[in-house]
């Protein structure tokens, strides 16, 4: 049977609980929480009981946990569970619910198990990356956009409308060019356009088709690029790029281009050895 494992993580910067629970078979019992639990099953398949009402839970399905929800589960097949959570209090809530929906007022799900595919897709990155200790504003533009799909579909009504916001766009995306080598915080972008950060974040994917981080992004591996042309190593073109370190430099590297920074490089060593090559023979 494969080895249980717990790992809780509590995040200073967006102050919310990660955990991640591998190969549990352990049953819980009827209880409830005084905070909100979001929660995603990797692996296994588990009966859950919530307010009177029973699910059977699979691998890709989103469990949503008001304060006070009173759940149980166990496991209903011969595996084990594997689990990714956030646990969120009331108070933080609040102030996350306020710049999403512009309303101070608690969210309340209206559903306990969702399957959702686009939210999965802002919910798995996010989780690794408070899990991973990241430092970098993408893991706050994901917990922002991940609540704000997730209270639109599942939780009180909120404004749709995405203003344009053509002006202030342009001036995020003036600011990230000047300033990408240094490190970029959220705020910093939104003190800049007067924007809060939930307008900030949909305007900004409405009018690029990317979100601000992922902009940003693009600059720093444009410049990259022309660093490494020029010969300079990997490690270099990286400091010079305002990347965190070496290994978040090559992931995305590799995940723009198709090649590691190295080989990328080594195309253009390759070129001027054989055009130096070329000059000595004749």
């Amino acid at each position: 049977m494969k080895k249980e494992t717990r790992t809780v993580v509590y995040d200073d910067d967006l102050r919310i609980e990660a955990y991640r629970f591998e190969g549990i078979v352990q049953p819980f019992p009827n209880h409830f929480h005084e905070y909100y639990v979001i929660g995603f099953v990797e692996n296994g398949e588990r009966c859950l009981s919530c307010k009177n009402q029973e699910y059977t839970i699979h691998r890709g399905d989103i469990v949503l946990f008001n304060p006070g929800d009173n759940h149980a589960c166990v496991q209903s097949d011969d595996g084990t569970l594997d689990y990714r959570g956030f646990n969120i209090t009331k108070e933080i809530m609040l102030d996350l619910a306020e710049e999403v929906t512009g309303s101070r007022a608690l969210p309340g799900f209206s559903q306990t198990v969702i399957n959702d595919k686009e939210i999965t897709c802002y919910l798995r990155p996010l989780h690794e990356l408070v899990m991973s200790g990241s430092s970098e504003f993408d893991k706050e533009e994901n917990l922002l956009l991940f609540l704000s799909l997730l209270i639109q579909r599942y939780g009180q009504p909120f404004e749709e409308c995405i203003p344009e916001c053509r002006e202030e766009i342009e001036k995020a995306c003036a600011f990230m060019e000047q300033h990408y080598t240094e490190r970029i915080y959220l705020d910093q972008i939104c003190r800049c356009t007067n924007l809060s950060k939930s307008t900030l974040l949909r305007a900004f994917a409405r009018s690029k088709g990317v979100t601000p981080y992922r902009y940003l992004e693009n600059i720093r591996i444009g410049a990259a690029k022309k660093l490494l042309e020029q010969g300079i190593a990997p490690v270099e073109a990286a400091m010079q790029t305002g990347f965190s370190d070496q290994s978040h430099f090559t992931n995305y590297f590799n995940s723009f281009i198709g090649l590691p920074p190295g080989g990328y490089r080594e195309i253009f060593l390759r070129k001027e050895e054989a055009g130096g090559n070329q000059h000595g023979t004749k």
